[in-house]
């Protein structure tokens, strides 16, 4: 099991939540390690409102964790922001089953139909089924459909699965 995150799953996770922008708030989390939005905004010259887009997006999959206090004279509430390296290595973790669950969903229905195509680039594969109440002409541009091998697909997704599968039972 994942027990350690490196520095670069770090930034490729912070990267799918907000791009380098998010990135860069990241870093400032690591480096600082508790800190406002409103100093990370002024470290990374990010505008406020998108720094706390980007911290809520993490806080939302528990990938930042926050502490209130309140301002003595606005009486405003303080946000004081953290990274929770802890919790990522779950989150990865639920990433990888969500995307072995579609897999193994996406092997289910390519194993389960026939496919045609008129292999023209832009052109969808048509389940069999579809294929025949179209009198096999492709609806995008009419040529005829032939039968689609998706032999290598099958398999490239077995080897996706059983690879994710070994990931998680490690």
């Amino acid at each position: 099991m994942l027990t350690f995150v490196d520095d670069k799953t770090l930034q490729k996770v912070a990267e799918a939540f907000g791009g380098e922008e998010a990135v860069q708030i990241v870093s400032v989390l690591k480096r600082v390690g508790e800190t406002t939005d409103d100093e990370i905004a002024a470290q990374t010259e990010i505008r406020l409102n998108t720094v706390r887009k980007i911290l809520y997006k993490l806080y939302d999959h528990s990938l930042v964790g926050l502490r209130r206090s309140r301002d003595k004279t606005t009486g405003w509430f303080i946000f004081h922001w953290r990274l929770q390296l802890d919790q990522l290595a779950g989150f990865i973790l639920n990433q990888k089953r969500r995307v072995l669950e579609k897999l193994e969903t996406r092997f289910t229905y390519e194993q389960d139909h026939d496919f045609y195509s008129c292999f023209t680039e832009g052109c969808k594969q048509i389940p069999f089924e579809d294929a025949m109440e179209l009198v096999f002409r492709c609806p995008t541009c009419n040529k005829l459909l032939m039968h689609f091998d998706n032999t290598e697909l099958k398999a490239a997704l077995v080897e996706r699965v059983e690879a994710l599968r070994k990931e998680l039972s490690e």
